[in-house]
């Protein structure tokens, strides 16, 4: 789950009169795992429990992140990748309307993924993939 999605909806279940104690907390235990405990503790003291639900219900993967190259976990917290790829598909089925059958719609997302793919790999690099191959390097057995 994306962290800027996790805090707008845990918001959406604390009462405004909190939020102001709450945000530093959160933020801090989404940067740290070992401050979870301590912005769980925090929350059961204000007795916000459907607050508390969603948070251990989630938190293990918002840490998800943590297994790539620290160069991208800015990038990799956020679901702005996936959203920008919806946004590009939903544009153009949309232009196009009705497809006449499964396959058309298929060879166009996939046209189109290739497409952003390429532009990712040769204009604006949004992953710096030389960092994960280093790391990968250093597997190696």
């Amino acid at each position: 789950m994306c962290h800027v999605h996790f805090i707008r909806n845990l918001m959406k279940v604390i009462a405004g009169k909190h939020w102001h104690e709450l945000i530093d907390a959160l933020h801090n235990a989404l940067d740290k795992p070992a401050a979870v405990k301590e912005t769980g503790k925090m929350l059961e003291l204000k007795g916000l429990s459907k607050a508390i639900d969603m948070f251990d219900r989630h938190h293990d993967s918002l840490h998800s992140f943590a297994a790539f190259p620290k160069e991208h976990w800015r990038r990799l917290r956020a679901t702005n990748m996936m959203e920008r790829m919806n946004l590009e598909l939903k544009r153009r089925t949309k232009k196009t309307g009705a497809f006449p059958n499964v396959p058309s719609l298929l060879r166009l997302t996939v046209s189109l993924s290739m497409d952003i793919d390429e532009e990712w790999i040769t204009g604006r690099r949004y992953l710096n993939m030389e960092a994960m191959k280093k790391r990968q390097e250093g597997y190696t057995v």
